[in-house]
């Protein structure tokens, strides 16, 4: 399982394509799920290792993306509790 990152802000434009391109600078990109709520677009992205996943946040943090300044950080990860 690699680390898991959160991409907000992106433009309504943006898809997996786009986003695999931008990451794939960084390592590996195990996945991409794009997600909308109420006219806003964001993203999960799934890279290899944390070392790839700090480099694509310290690399894509707070940088345009068509036009709109995106945030990148690590995703929150539920962790189910035993009963």
């Amino acid at each position: 399982m690699g680390t898991r990152l959160y991409v907000s802000n992106l433009p309504l434009s943006a898809n997996e394509e786009m986003l695999i391109k931008r990451f794939r600078k960084f390592g590996a990109v195990l996945s991409v799920a794009l997600e909308m709520r109420a006219n806003r677009r964001g993203a999960f992205v799934e890279m290899t290792t944390s070392t790839e996943a700090r480099k694509a946040i310290a690399g894509l943090n707070l940088s345009d993306f068509d036009g709109r300044l995106v945030s990148v950080y690590l995703a929150l990860v539920a962790v189910p509790s035993n009963p």
